[in-house]
């Protein structure tokens, strides 16, 4: 019987993708799924939920519960793959310090989970607890593979293929979506079927280098036709993607609104007539995140009075990762990987970088990309930077990263000048409190 322990289990919604689509599979399905979280409450709704799913569709798979830090080992003991999904601090008290203090030195932002002020210090304080699976891992299941979907990806991926002997691979569901997306909202869809691809760059921002039909032809000069056209004839809530067509060439994997972020373009308190030409939704993240909560209790209260929970297997690419170890049948995703030995030659070593990568029985093997297109490599520099600064603050303690981190976030450095930039990572440092490690 494999083990599947999935860190964070109290992000119910997610829990029940993932896990759901192991019991969609023959190869996963009579597994342990060992459900870890330090949230008593949410704990107990993932492994209900997790629980009628399984009775629903067999009753093949043993699911446990651990609760709390004195637990974690436990839960960890002998896994084979180990999925995470936590989010330190949560909603509240975190998401909303992330985005109220820099509210106050008027800096703006949409998702704040990725780049910019608030995915710095999502990173610095989750990088930490991060650091306590990594020790736990190499002591009680040093040969498992720990598939990483939190935010944000680039710095804790990087973290740990890095800084720890944890075999890593960071996931995310834009990959898999980016190019059906984007043809769908062009009206191409008849060019769906059969379309090969090729995408690579970092998380959130990798390229859509190569778009081609069934028969090989390149659908980029239409696209870029239709791009153009679309944002110019009327509002959607694709709009800076498009415009990256225009301006840098090539689509990206993640949407518009977290794009809108990651750059010094389009989020600008002297043209605030950009939020709306491009449509952007500013505090779109903790909106998100009260919806979600109210979503949640009512389903949650759904299901408590019919325990038949139906599963149908999603896009996640976890299960089929996991199922390609366990067969040696071989599998490709995007994942998210250390750019070792060049992958994308012209971004650094030290860098994690998102390209295609094969699985088989030997595990996730990565391949080489070459050169990106100068424009898009210098994109995903200046959000690698950022990256690189943040991990170092986290490793070395030291405040001066992260006051550099924020100085060359785009967004940040573009709206704020310098003083005014120590003044609000101090003012978020202390409004953390102990949600974040010392810095000296």
């Amino acid at each position: 019987m494999k083990k599947i322990t999935f860190m964070g289990a109290g992000s119910t919604v997610f829990v029940r993708n993932v896990l759901g689509d192991c019991l969609c599979s023959e190869v996963l399905r009579d597994a342990e799924f060992a459900l870890y979280d330090i949230d008593a409450k949410r704990l107990s709704e993932s492994a209900e939920i997790i629980g009628a799913m399984n009775e629903t569709m067999g009753g093949h798979a043993k699911v446990t519960a651990h609760l709390g830090v004195e637990n974690r080992k436990e839960a960890l003991r002998g896994a084979d793959f180990v999925v995470n999904a936590i989010q330190v601090g949560l909603y509240d008290p975190c998401t909303i310090i992330d985005f109220e203090v820099p509210k106050k030195y008027g800096l703006r932002q949409t998702i704040g989970d990725t780049l910019g002020i608030g995915g710095i210090m999502r990173a610095l304080r989750t990088i930490p607890v991060l650091a306590d699976f990594a020790r736990d891992m190499e002591e009680v299941c040093p040969d498992a593979l720990f598939l990483n979907y939190t935010n944000p990806m680039a710095m804790l991926t990087g973290y740990m293929q890095r800084y720890t002997g944890v075999k890593t691979v960071g996931l995310c569901h834009s990959v898999q979506t980016c190019s059906e997306t984007l043809l769908k909202e062009l009206d191409m869809e008849d060019k769906l079927q059969g379309r090969k691809e090729l995408i690579a760059g970092i998380n959130h921002m990798g390229w859509l280098l190569k778009l081609e039909d069934r028969d090989g032809n390149d659908l980029y000069p239409e696209i870029r036709r239709r791009a153009r056209e679309k944002n110019a004839s009327e509002k959607h809530n694709d709009m800076v993607r498009l415009d990256y067509i225009e301006k840098f060439g090539y689509y990206c994997t993640e949407s518009s609104e977290h794009n809108s972020e990651y750059n010094m373009f389009y989020i600008k308190s002297k043209y605030p007539e950009l939020i709306e030409r491009f449509n952007i939704p500013l505090d779109e993240y903790p909106r998100r995140c009260v919806n979600q909560i109210e979503g949640w209790a009512k389903e949650r209260d759904e299901l408590r009075k019919n325990r038949r929970l139906e599963h149908e297997r999603s896009k996640e690419y976890a299960s089929h990762i996991m199922e390609s170890i366990v067969t040696g049948d071989p599998y490709k995703i995007g994942g998210n990987v250390l750019n070792a030995g060049g992958l994308i030659e012209n971004l650094p070593q030290d860098a994690c970088v998102e390209v295609p990568c094969l699985i088989d029985g030997m595990g996730v093997h990565p391949c080489r990309v070459g050169r990106l297109p100068v424009q898009c490599a210098a994109m995903n520099m200046t959000n690698i930077n950022v990256q690189l600064l943040t991990i170092e603050a986290a490793v070395t303690g030291k405040k001066e990263h992260i006051y550099q981190a924020a100085m060359l976030d785009p967004h940040t450095g573009s709206e704020l000048d310098i003083d005014t930039i120590v003044k609000m990572v101090d003012d978020l440092i202390e409004s953390h409190g102990s949600w974040l490690p010392e810095y000296r």
